[in-house]
């Protein structure tokens, strides 16, 4: 799918990104955060989850693994897959009952869960540039390329 969205910006610029592009994900959806440590995966997810709604204290799901929320009628499930060796860990999550009706699931590294994890609609990559971040968003269907949309002409960095 082309139409893919280039960037670089500060954690201001990131957080602010993040932020408008909550606006299109109310009928939810699957996001890929992909990144070294460090590079705004978790800044990036924080962002998101609050445009959308949710008012509980935003928990890093690194040790967890997964946390969910509710907002808006719309389910959302953070992952954080850094600390699994294989994709079969998986299997204890029921990530099948989780992306079922309105859901909106964030996996940061999402390479470690292979097949056990749902399709993309938009990869979000991110690689430290200095003191910014450079972004790239890759949308791999047409609600990921819809949601690009919605940053169509926006200065963001």
């Amino acid at each position: 799918m082309s139409g893919r969205f280039k960037t670089e910006l500060d954690e201001a610029g990131l957080i602010a990104l993040a932020r408008r592009l909550a606006a299109g994900l109310g009928d939810g959806g699957v996001i890929h955060l992909r990144g070294d440590l460090g590079a705004g995966k978790t800044t990036f997810a924080r962002a998101l989850l609050g445009a959308l709604g949710v008012g509980a204290r935003i928990k890093s799901p690194t040790y967890s693994l997964i946390e969910s929320y509710e907002a808006n009628g719309l389910s959302i499930h953070h992952l954080d897959l850094y600390r699994i060796a294989a994709a079969d860990e998986l299997e204890f999550l029921g990530l099948s009952d989780l992306a079922a009706g309105r859901f909106l699931l964030l996996a940061e590294w999402p390479e470690r869960g292979g097949d056990a994890l749902p399709a993309p609609d938009l990869i979000v990559h991110l690689e430290h540039a200095g003191p910014r971040r450079r972004l790239r968003l890759d949308p791999r269907t047409a609600r990921g390329a819809s949601w690009l949309g919605i940053l169509s002409g926006q200065e963001l960095a």
